[in-house]
Order: C-alpha cells, then sequence, then structure tokens
C-alpha cells in the first residue's frame, strides 16, 4: 500500500490530497497560501512529516489541446522543489478541467458557499489524484 500526496499548483493558493493506492480513493487536505506560486515550504514539509507520504504527485496545467503554457512550467518548477527539498519521487499528472469538475462537485454538494478557493483547490488535488491512480490502472 502506498500513501500518495496530490498537490493543484497555483499561483496563490496550492490545494492537497491524500490518498492510498489500494482504494485508489482520495480525500482534501487543505491548501496551502501561496506568494506568486512560492508556498511556506515550512508548511508543506509539516504536512508530509504528518503523513509520511511514499511519493508526491503534482497537477499539470495543459492547454487543452496538450500544449504546455507559464503555468505548466511553473509547476514543474513546483514539482522540482518538492523533489529537490524533501526528496520525494515526484509525478506528474494531466489536470486539464479538474478546477472545473472540482467547483462543479462542491457547488452540487453544498451551493455558492461550498466554493471558497480553498476547498476548489483542495478538492482540484483530488481529482488529480484520483485520475492519477485510473492512469496507474490503465
Amino acid at each position: 500500500m502506498a500513501t500518495v500526496i496530490a498537490f493543484d499548483f497555483g499561483t496563490s493558493s496550492i490545494g492537497a490530497a491524500i490518498g492510498q493506492d489500494i482504494t485508489k480513493t482520495a480525500r482534501p487536505l487543505c491548501a496551502f497560501k501561496a506568494k506568486n506560486g512560492s508556498p511556506n515550504w515550512q508548511d508543506i514539509e509539516q504536512k508530509l512529516k504528518e503523513w509520511q507520504p511514499d511519493y508526491l504527485v503534482v497537477g499539470l496545467p495543459l492547454n487543452m489541446d496538450g500544449t504546455e503554457q507559464e503555468l505548466t512550467l511553473r509547476a514543474k518548477k513546483f514539482a522540482n522543489r518538492l523533489h529537490g527539498r524533501f526528496g520525494y519521487q515526484v509525478k506528474l499528472q494531466d489536470e486539464r478541467l479538474s478546477t472545473v469538475e472540482a467547483r462543479a462537485n462542491l457547488f452540487e454538494s453544498g451551493g455558492y458557499r461550498a466554493l471558497n478557493k480553498g476547498k476548489v483547490d483542495a478538492s482540484s488535488a483530488v481529482i488529480i489524484l484520483e485520475s492519477w491512480f485510473d492512469h496507474l490502472a490503465d
């Protein structure tokens, strides 16, 4: 059994979710505030120590046609920093439409009140992680 933490990278907020590969399910963990894409690394370190994941997954924001954009490069840089700072193996997962899906799911379950930024980002991380698990099964 492997425990995995996934991140939905953003410039002002980075959502996180935790899951494990036996059930291939995930749940929202939290959202880290970020300044221009840079989080408080001590907050991330604290979560990593608390959960001790086997590896990490970072959502890769691509354009709808699969090409890269500026945010794609920043998400890759974030993934590289996670690896460099903490030594974890980091996987990248296509995250196209994960935020749209997260918003729809949250709205359906709680209306507009459920759509705060942290919940959306953490829910997006759940979608990223579960799609990673689905990708492993293919």
